[in-house]
């Protein structure tokens, strides 16, 4: 075991790690898609891309607003086993994650089972992992298109269009239910 002195006090890197989170992204936060770079930017805190993964439950995964936003509906058993990455994330990068998604007053931010490969396997593992679901849809939404694997270039043609912060509450009333 490593021990680490830091200011007289002595720290564990088991308990270290313990304070860090598992994050499951699906969507524009997936590596090759256009907001990655909010999980690699130091001024975010600390990530750690940890494997490839799949929602253990179905969830509808939609694209939706005049900026082609991925949303994962809380709908469970709707829809497809989802793929997406998962990432080990501190406490900081969480909280930035959370500013993001809006959490709780847009996604909100729930554990959830993800099935993982295990390590030089081609066993699975389910891992717990905070996943962001949009909880306050409307019904109509589980109407539209469901995918299984978001990509912004993917065949749906709805590439994903940055917004720089200048959404509103307004926009996403297509999507909330009133």
């Amino acid at each position: 075991m490593i021990y680490y002195i830091l200011s007289s006090i002595i720290v564990h890197t088991k308990f270290a790690r313990t304070m860090t989170h598992k994050v499951f992204v699906y969507g524009t936060l997936k590596r090759n898609e256009p907001n990655h770079h909010w999980l690699t930017n130091p001024e975010h805190g600390v990530s750690k891309f940890i494997a490839e993964g799949t929602t253990k439950t179905k969830y509808p995964l939609i694209i939706g607003t005049k900026y082609n936003i991925p949303f994962l509906l809380y709908s469970p058993g709707d829809g497809h086993y989802v793929k997406g990455e998962v990432y080990e994330v501190d406490d900081i990068m969480l909280g930035k994650l959370d500013i993001l998604e809006d959490h709780p007053n847009y996604y909100v931010r729930e554990l959830d089972d993800i099935l993982v490969n295990k390590l030089n396997s081609s066993d699975q593992e389910t891992v717990k992992c905070w996943v962001y679901f949009l909880k306050n849809f409307r019904p109509e939404l589980l109407s539209k298109p469901q995918l299984e694997n978001y990509s912004s270039t993917g065949p749906h043609g709805l590439r994903y269009l940055e917004s720089n912060n200048e959404s509103t509450i307004d926009d996403l009333d297509d999507m909330l239910r009133k």
